[in-house]
């Protein structure tokens, strides 16, 4: 049967021309001869292997052929006398599909790509804190961060004034050396950083005795940062653009502003609701009465009901926090605890005894008369 195609790209021998594809696409990465130039012969037979196989298996006639009569009944039918050669490949805008979208896997394991490309700025970060009362609100900071800067004197040329870059003679300004390789039909082009410029694409003879070079100076910015209701404690606000500026004229960076909220000691958050814990009287958890709480907006009145127990809890609506954005708020939630005082006068003493009498008796009269 010669070749097994099936074989040679890892696929079982009803494998759907997708699994068939995504096979190919991670050899074709594999093999490709640009990757591997200690053995480059070695990886052009494997890649011209594996297209022969991708080249009969993605057509159905091909296929259907080769699953029937095998590899030599492709001969003098679909291919040549010969067997395949890179005149029977037809699937060359699937491998431009395969190498288009390569250049982040290229520079991440390879340090080149196949196309040229501009380095984004660092991204920068920044801290600000709130009070729980800006996060019913929202409210403004204002954020000075450190970055770099264009130079003043050289106005980011790098060059000392009177002198200007010339163009870098080995990329001819590109910043990148390309290297054309053919194979058959098929031409692949690796671009590498220029390693005469480094990639910036020209040469500074005189650098600016500012920034030694480079273009930019440290120094600081200031912005002003819109927070939201309802932001969390931790939340982080991204200002797209407002980071440090690209080495080669890319796009800048961002800056990232992490928000911490100040809590209050008498209070605390789940979520969207906000807890408090008060004390009240003995006499008012058995009598019940009013208690003044203290929420976001001041002193609330909350009535406690006669017989309430510690651990209780009670809600007052909308006094909690609102959702990301601004919205209805949520509660704040009281836990009910029963004050028990330490110490006692005499006629404390005695008051309290004779209700515990008083209830004693009622609990027994309420036993016998079960």
């Amino acid at each position: 049967m010669g070749k097994d195609y099936y074989e040679i790209l890892g696929v079982s021998r009803n494998a759907s021309k997708e699994e068939i594809k995504r096979a190919y696409r991670k050899l074709a990465k594999r093999y490709h001869p640009d990757l591997n130039p200690e053995n480059r012969e070695e990886a052009e037979e494997k890649f011209k292997e594996i297209s022969e196989a991708y080249e009969v298996l993605m057509d159905d006639e091909k296929r259907a052929i080769y699953d029937r009569y095998g590899e030599d009944g492709l001969k003098g039918r679909v291919f040549g006398q010969g067997g395949f050669s890179w005149n029977d490949f037809t699937h060359f805008s699937d491998l431009n599909d395969i190498f288009q979208g390569f250049d982040e896997f290229l520079r991440n394991i390879f340090g080149f790509s196949y196309g040229s490309e501009r380095h984004r700025g660092r991204d920068i970060s920044a801290r600000v804190s709130i009070s729980l009362n800006e996060v019913v609100t929202g409210t403004e900071r204002e954020v000075r961060v450190k970055t770099h800067l264009t130079c003043p004197v050289c106005h980011g040329t790098g060059a000392s004034p009177g002198s200007r870059p010339r163009t870098c003679p080995a990329c001819g300004g590109t910043g990148q050396r390309r290297k054309v390789h053919q194979m058959g039909p098929v031409q692949f082009v690796s671009v590498s950083t220029c390693d005469v410029c480094h990639g910036k694409g020209v040469i500074i003879d005189k650098p600016c005795s500012e920034c030694r070079g480079t273009g930019f100076v440290l120094g600081e910015k200031t912005y002003r940062v819109s927070i939201p209701p309802g932001m969390e404690d931790g939340g982080v606000i991204k200002l797209s653009g407002k980071g440090e500026p690209s080495p080669d004229g890319g796009p800048p960076g961002d800056l990232y502003v992490h928000v911490s909220v100040d809590m209050p000691d008498w209070v605390w958050r789940e979520g969207l609701d906000l807890h408090t814990r008060i004390k009240i009287p003995y006499p008012v958890a058995v009598l019940g009465g009013e208690v003044e709480i203290r929420t976001l907006e001041g002193l609330e009145k909350l009535k406690i009901p006669p017989g309430t127990e510690s651990g209780s809890t009670f809600v007052l609506k909308g006094k909690g926090l609102p959702p990301k954005g601004g919205g209805k708020r949520k509660n704040m939630v009281v836990h009910i605890e029963i004050e028990v005082p330490k110490k006692l006068s005499k006629r404390g003493r005695e008051l309290v005894m004779e209700l515990g009498k008083e209830l004693n008796a009622e609990t027994k009269n309420r036993w016998f008369s079960r």
